[in-house]
């Protein structure tokens, strides 16, 4: 496997540089973060640029990239904006193209080519974090409509996205993975209240609690087919690890280049603090593990693109990466000291951000769980 840049990677991150450089400086990124304010500038411009649609197929708008280009353009905008999750939109909006109605279609692509919010994904609730088969959202059929009732918690950007894919259960199903249903949910539809939450990280994007009480919808509001929507959300569980993986990569290495950077200006007792080996060590510890997780995570985007299983492959990236790059992070905060502590460098930002990426997408746990019983039934074969 050669994961050199080819010439058209090579020029499509190079523009993505020059357009983010000239446009988007960090002050625009740390003022959005200071005002929990969604970048829709940088959105926008992602878009008017060609590369808010990366991924997505031609005959909706898009630029169609295979999965290892995919990933090196999501590390790359969270290396240089420092923000490791402004590209996770492409996964909610997979789940449409996928399965949705031609109107359902049409409505996500009009808002996603615009840079503005579209989806966001209603999976977790208060009692069903982990544990989807906990779910007690519930869709109830009465005289050609449907009703909705449930409550929903940490929906990212439920606050100003005009839609959600909510994810029901029947509850009466002996098999309760198999009696999930996907709906395209408006949010503004009477019955719905949402209420922010705060939290520690990802300012720019809200995580909320949204409550539905007999919400009605028509059945042509069901996304896919009923009864199928946790396997239609399996489809996409793979790629948004690499996804987060790829954040989380892309912010350790900008958080490990601004500490390389400062330990050759930063002097301490009459020398620059790189001289020391203490920092020294934590520099290349630094970069063994920027070095795995790279390896790994490409390994994993390559494999998927060649139409190997990455079941396994992709929860031990997510579990490593997510761990590894919040361990790069905090030791560039110890090289910065207390200036790294502060809200004036950005090293903090990503601190913050990143520690969330060991829960969100599975946490750890579960993807120990994941990866372990798919490999003993391997074994057991």
């Amino acid at each position: 496997m050669n994961f050199s840049r080819t010439d058209e990677q090579q020029i499509l991150l190079e523009s993505l540089g020059e357009f983010i450089a000239r446009d988007f400086p960090d002050s625009y990124f740390k003022d959005c973060d200071a005002q929990h304010k969604y970048p829709i500038e940088f959105m926008k411009g992602l878009c008017d640029a060609g590369f808010g649609l990366m991924g997505i197929p031609e005959e909706y708008g898009g630029t169609p990239v295979d999965d290892l280009t995919l990933i090196m353009f999501c590390e790359e905008v969270a290396r240089l904006t420092g923000t490791s999750y402004l590209t996770s939109y492409l996964i909610y909006v997979d789940d449409i193209l996928t399965f949705g109605s031609d109107e359902q279609k049409k409505v996500t692509m009009d808002l996603v080519s615009q840079g503005k919010p579209s989806l966001c994904l209603g999976i977790s609730e208060p009692q069903a974090g982990s544990d989807n088969s906990a779910m007690t959202a519930t869709a109830t059929h009465k005289n050609g409509k449907v009703y909705i009732n449930g409550h929903k918690t940490f929906i990212t950007n439920a606050s100003f996205s005009p839609y959600m894919l909510c994810m029901t259960r029947d509850l009466d199903n002996p098999k309760p993975v198999k009696g999930i249903s996907m709906w395209f949910l408006p949010l503004d539809k009477k019955g719905v209240k949402i209420e922010k939450l705060d939290k520690v990280g990802w300012n720019m994007r809200p995580s909320c609690e949204v409550y539905m009480e007999d919400v009605e919808l028509d059945e042509k509001d069901l996304v896919g087919k009923p009864n199928e929507g946790f396997f239609q959300l399996m489809k996409n569980f793979e790629i948004e690890r690499l996804v987060m993986c790829a954040g989380s990569l892309g912010c350790a290495q900008a958080a490990f280049d601004d500490a390389l950077l400062y330990a050759t200006q930063r002097v301490q007792f009459g020398q620059k603090i790189g001289s020391f080996q203490m920092i020294q060590q934590k520099l290349v510890d630094m970069q063994i593990k920027l070095h795995n997780m790279r390896n790994f995570l490409y390994k994993c985007a390559w494999e998927k693109d060649n139409g190997i299983s990455i079941q396994i492959t992709s929860a031990l990236a997510k579990r490593y990466c997510a761990q590894a790059g919040c361990e790069v992070v905090d030791e560039a905060m110890q090289i910065f000291g207390s200036i790294g502590y502060t809200n004036d460098h950005r090293v903090s930002r990503m601190w913050r951000d990143l520690r969330v990426g060991r829960i969100g997408g599975g946490t750890d746990e579960i993807m120990v769980y994941i990866a372990a019983k798919a490999m003993l039934k391997a074994a057991s074969k």
